[in-house]
């Protein structure tokens, strides 16, 4: 069976978040307060997430991304993961985190059956990291990142660019790849948290690109069916790979293969619409009608978001809340 869109993409990628909350208050993802911390009873249970899992590769999802917020902070997620990878037709089971937690759970969650891993990298230097991530230890997520490599993790790094933030180490990150297999990848900054001036901060993708041009020799590497919104390229003789994510400047939606629910159970069909689907009332009635929510989300599907650098007022919104 497969998903496919009204306009002929086919859905084969799910992003479930699990929890709203996070042990880091990063710049781009919520605001300096935090968000308003969801009760138990909002968020869906394990058995709930597992369902909606299975109603999806049911219908033709291979590739789930466990999100958050920072899952690694929500109770009992081994057992649940340990589940999620044993449903029949999945073919990849990925989780995103921040890497504080990473250190000691690294082999548990490669147990548990998770096969890779994207890690937040915003800075190599303490105290910027710090500021990006409003608290954040570098020397936490490091050792994280080392005990995931011991664990034999393909990892991604990915690192939110943000003009005169972070910007001057984009080269430095990317060398990460030459001496270790990381994907090391360059995201645009997204205006999510509503702060002001937003696109002052955006360096667009091409702009990287050429930064990276400038230090490296860069070849083009061909996606993959279930691969990410990244332009990926390999340096010769590097045991890694580079790549750039554009959602503002140069949008991938017509190769979008995703769609994603939320811990409360709200399905989307695009990270930038503020149309959504609520699960819930489905969970109640069985499995076929939980399918026939995912097609109808499908269905409705947009065509591409409206996210421009013209785009003087977009909605802003918590990533933490939506599993970005």
């Amino acid at each position: 069976m497969e998903l496919v869109d009204t306009f002929g993409r086919r859905i084969n990628y799910l992003r479930l978040s699990i929890t709203d909350r996070c042990n880091m208050r990063c710049r781009y993802c919520m605001p300096a307060e935090g968000v308003e911390k969801l009760t138990h009873s909002d968020v869906l249970s394990y058995e709930e997430l597992l369902r909606i899992g299975r109603a999806a590769v049911n219908e033709g999802v291979e590739k789930i991304r466990v999100t958050g917020g920072e899952p690694l902070v929500r109770k009992g997620i081994l057992p649940f993961l340990s589940s999620l990878s044993a449903l029949p037709g999945l073919r990849q089971l990925v989780l995103t985190t921040n890497g504080v937690l990473l250190e000691e759970l690294a082999a548990p969650l490669h147990a548990a059956g998770v096969q890779r891993l994207n890690v937040s990298l915003d800075s190599l230097d303490p105290a910027r990291f710090a500021a990006v991530t409003r608290g954040g230890d570098l020397s936490r997520v490091l050792a994280g990142i080392e005990a995931a490599r011991r664990e034999g993790f393909p990892i991604k790094l990915n690192m939110v660019v943000m003009r005169g933030v972070n910007d001057d180490e984009v080269e430095s990150v990317a060398s990460l790849a030459l001496d270790a297999p990381f994907s090391v990848r360059f995201i645009e900054y997204m205006p999510s948290s509503g702060e002001e001036r937003w696109q002052s901060l955006v360096v667009p993708g091409e702009e990287i690109l050429r930064r990276l041009s400038a230090r490296f020799t860069l070849e083009l590497v061909d996606r993959g069916a279930l691969s990410g919104p990244a332009r990926e390229y390999r340096i010769p003789g590097a045991a890694g790979t580079v790549g750039i994510i554009t959602p503002v400047t140069g949008h991938f939606c017509g190769d979008c293969n995703r769609i994603r629910v939320t811990s409360t159970g709200k399905a989307k069909s695009c990270l930038f619409s503020g149309g959504e689907l609520d699960l819930r009332p489905y969970l109640q009635e069985g499995d076929a009608a939980l399918q026939e929510a995912l097609r109808r989300i499908v269905r409705e599907k947009p065509h591409r978001h409206q996210l421009t650098q013209e785009n003087d007022e977009p909605t802003p919104f918590a990533m933490s809340k939506i599993g970005g």
